[in-house]
């Protein structure tokens, strides 16, 4: 199948598409039943407990009812918070409970409610900060979501957000055992595992391969390293460029982590996990409630674990003591701190068959297992250590002011020696090594302000915010010389039946006028300020419109070969606009255009040769409409369609060696659905169909039209979870990923594949519940992930983890 050569053509198809959908979604009998359903039917609720006015809003959405209410009454109250199945007015009895008012139905108006002062509460009763209380149905809203802050800063329902966005829910990252960020996308649609070289986490987000555009709260978390899940509540994926909200970076896609918060719920959950492959896993969460203003958590973990690679390990250890201080009913204090240190096994996999001229071929045939260079001196190790603080006061005049602060320190190593080339006609593969040193200090400081206001019949929900940056980066590489009487071969070949090197490698920081390795010291010093509005014209018709503006400098000094001195400065502007229209009220359709800059920093100038030419930034544009449903309050389908274009692309092609090309293309669909389907059966899942394309030729290695790498035309997957009993569930998972181009060469193709998961769950007692894993239940052999033709992951055979989790209330 040959890849769509006019933009039109394709735009005309997915009108088609989404028009066909749109009729399909007027015809349905939920038409005609909805207005008496919403009259008669409880609904799933999830509020956290909080300040009144907060909790009622959220409410107020998620039950799609209007609230009249005098926003003097409701200054300094707090709410237990509400979460499970309830009817409108028992609901909101429940949130008001304790607090002196009372909620009364408007006469002749089914979706509105007056909030006002008890007729008996003459004297209101004294405030105070209570622990959260959760009311609930058993696995209500397992992997459902229902609102983001992350997307538009602002608390909005994820129907009301004009972009795709999937939510891991902590309840899915526990049931499916989820470590790593590489794990927990494995069932969003629309983004792919890249390989990372083996020393961190890499993602291709709509076809563009990120290493950086990874966010912990909604700041940026700029390293290149493996993250674990420990501390994480949470793992929300937006897709389409968002430099609106995230400023550089926010390209193709971002991750965000929400880490866990101290609360009011005291917990000791503890879990102990043994696996294949001799895999240890302990982890740690505890809370501790001080009084009604203060409340302590601690999460930790370490883990040891080995591989079905030969001679690939890795060691694990992190811990993240968390405080939360509420010194007034209005102001809330946040501070953490995490320590974290891994420490692996560098593996880039195996490597492919070179081919003739025009010929594609595919990965070696060797088992698995089989390593290429040499494991007892491919290794990576981090140590992070970072602190952060979060306020957010609320003023009476209505505004909320909110300040996020983190500082972070990075200290990398990693070292490999691996396949450099592919198998040649000699039954021979290259190989290469080198190392790379990084340390790097990043200061990130964010302040919004939020309102909420009426123009006549318009509300308006305001964004306004600064946030400044500063990142230094120190940078060594040290190229491998292999052992030769003049010790200056940076390669070697070894045969395939024995691709293990044992000869002396001397690791040296080349400095000659041929050859030089990065040795280098960068500066970036950032100033954003942004604005946005989120228009309500009618309740049908929503807008969003916000504006960002960044102040990128980049100091760039070169301390070996012609020591370069580069200083550059980017005045960029990212744009953002949505239109939803919700014809009724679970149903919105949206439209919306976007763009980000990616420039040059970090870990991105380790790798260049860097010439005012390459720092100019790339530039990311996305186009996408679509439709969100919630078919149930717990139950949720989205679809989107979307055009992604990049500018000025720094392409990987080969290791060690970098290209710029003019852009790429990519446009596609995709499809999700989350949330249960009946009481005891949960679901998420979704389908992707992505093509990708060069706008032009890259030197001598790809040419225009050229399939994007890494990006299979379709991918499928669907992960659900059935209850037999309350205490008796199993779950089971289907991936499957087309083939795909290992890099822009389009030389070597990964070919499909279908992998099967599994689960079982028992609740043993109050406090004891095990979990058993199984990864790629029926051993299927296929290829995980790629860097390039001759660095190539294959997946892991047949991997069972077995879990014991007590939990002590």
């Amino acid at each position: 199948m040959t890849i769509l050569s006019s933009t039109q053509n394709v735009w005309f198809r997915y009108t088609l598409f989404f028009l066909s959908l749109v009729i399909t979604l007027l015809a349905h009998p939920l038409r005609a039943d909805m207005p008496d359903a919403q009259k008669s039917h409880t609904r799933t609720y999830q509020i956290s407990a909080g300040y009144l006015s907060d909790a009622l809003k959220q409410f107020s959405q998620q039950a799609n009812i209007k609230l009249n209410i005098d926003s003097a009454i409701l200054e300094g109250k707090v709410t237990h918070g509400l979460e499970g199945d309830f009817e409108i007015k028992s609901a909101l009895d429940r949130l008001l409970a304790d607090s002196g008012l009372q909620a009364t139905q408007s006469a002749g108006d089914n979706h509105r409610y007056v909030i006002q002062i008890k007729s008996d509460a003459s004297v209101e009763p004294a405030v105070t900060t209570l622990p959260s209380i959760v009311v609930t149905a058993n696995n209500a809203n397992r992997y459902a979501a229902t609102s983001t802050s992350t997307a538009t800063k602002t608390n909005t329902l994820l129907r009301d957000v004009p972009q795709a966005i999937s939510v891991v829910t902590n309840e899915l990252i526990k049931d499916q055992s989820i470590r790593s960020l590489s794990d927990a996308v494995r069932y969003v649609p629309g983004v792919g595992v890249s390989q990372g070289e083996g020393n961190r986490d890499a993602l291709v987000f709509r076809g563009n391969r990120s290493t950086g555009d990874f966010f912990i709260d909604g700041i940026r978390d700029d390293a290149e390293y493996y993250r674990d899940l420990y501390n994480t509540d949470r793992i929300e994926v937006l897709k389409g460029a968002n430099g609106m909200i995230f400023g550089r970076g926010g390209s193709g896609g971002v991750v965000n982590r929400v880490t866990k918060e101290a609360n009011w719920n005291p917990s000791k959950e503890f879990s102990f996990q043994g696996g294949s492959y001799n895999q240890k896993r302990m982890t740690a969460d505890v809370g501790y409630v001080i009084n009604d203003r203060a409340a302590l958590r601690l999460n930790a973990v370490y883990e040891d674990a080995g591989s079905f690679r030969d001679g690939v390990n890795m060691e694990r250890l992190g811990i993240a003591p968390t405080i939360t201080f509420k010194p007034t009913n209005r102001t809330k204090i946040v501070a953490n701190m995490e320590r974290f240190h891994d420490d692996r096994t560098a593996d880039r996999g195996i490597t492919s068959v070179i081919g003739r001229t025009g010929e594609i071929t595919g990965p070696v045939d060797v088992h698995r297992s089989q390593f290429f260079g040499d494991p007892r001196r491919s290794h990576a190790n981090i140590d992070v250590l970072s602190f952060n603080s979060f306020i957010e006061h609320k003023f009476k005049s209505g505004v909320t002011l909110q300040n996020r602060t983190n500082y972070t320190t990075y200290d990398k190593f990693y070292q490999n020696v691996f396949a450099s080339g592919g198998l040649d006609t000699f039954s021979s593969v290259s190989l290469g090594a080198y190392n790379n040193t990084t340390t790097r200090d990043n200061v990130f400081n964010q302040t919004n302000l939020l309102y909420s206001l009426n123009t006549g019949p318009i509300s308006h929900t305001l964004m306004a915010g600064i946030e400044v940056g500063r990142q230094e980066t120190h940078n060594r590489r040290e190229t491998g010389l292999f052992d030769s009487r003049d010790n200056s071969s940076t390669s070697i070949s070894v045969p395939l039946s024995n691709s293990v090197t044992h000869l002396p490698i001397t690791f040296r920081n080349r400095n000659s006028s041929g050859d030089v390795d990065a040795l280098n010291r960068s500066v970036v010093n950032v100033t954003s300020l942004y604005i946005q509005d989120q228009i309500e014209i009618i309740p049908q018709l929503q807008v969003i419109a916000g504006v960002r503006y960044d102040l990128f400098e980049v100091d760039f000094q070169q301390k070996n070969g012609p020591r370069e001195h580069l200083k550059t400065r980017d005045d960029l502007i990212a744009p953002r606009f949505g239109v939803i229209f919700k014809p009724f009220d679970p149903i919105s359709f949206y439209a919306s255009y976007s763009q980000a800059y990616v420039p040059r920093a970090g870990d991105q100038l380790a790798s260049l040769n860097v010439t005012i030419e390459t720092l100019k930034p790339e530039k990311f544009t996305t186009l996408e409409t679509g439709v969100k449903w919630d078919i149930r309050p717990d139950l949720a389908l989205t679809g989107a369609v979307y055009q992604l274009d990049r500018t000025n692309v720094i392409n990987s092609v080969t290791p060690g060696q970098t290209f710029l090309s003019k852009g790429q293309r990519t446009h596609g669909i995709e499809i999700t659905l989350t949330g249960q389907f009946t009481p005891k059966l949960s679901v998420m899942g979704g389908y992707a169909y992505q093509v990708g394309e060069l706008t032009n030729d890259v030197f001598a290695v790809a040419k225009k039209g050229a399939s994007v790498a890494e990006l299979p035309r379709h991918t499928f997957s669907v992960w659900s979870r059935y209850d037999f009993t309350p205490r008796i569930g199993a779950a089971f998972g289907v991936i499957y990923r087309d083939d795909m181009f290992a890099s822009l060469t389009n030389k070597v193709r990964l070919p499909d594949f279908t992998r099967v998961d599994a689960a079982l769950f028992a609740q043993l007692s109050k406090s004891f519940r095990a979990q058993l894993n199984i990864e790629n239940l029926l051993d299927t052999k296929y290829f995980a992930a790629a860097h390039n033709d001759f660095n190539i992951s294959p997946g892991a055979p047949i991997t069972v983890r077995a879990s014991l989790i007590a939990n002590f209330q």
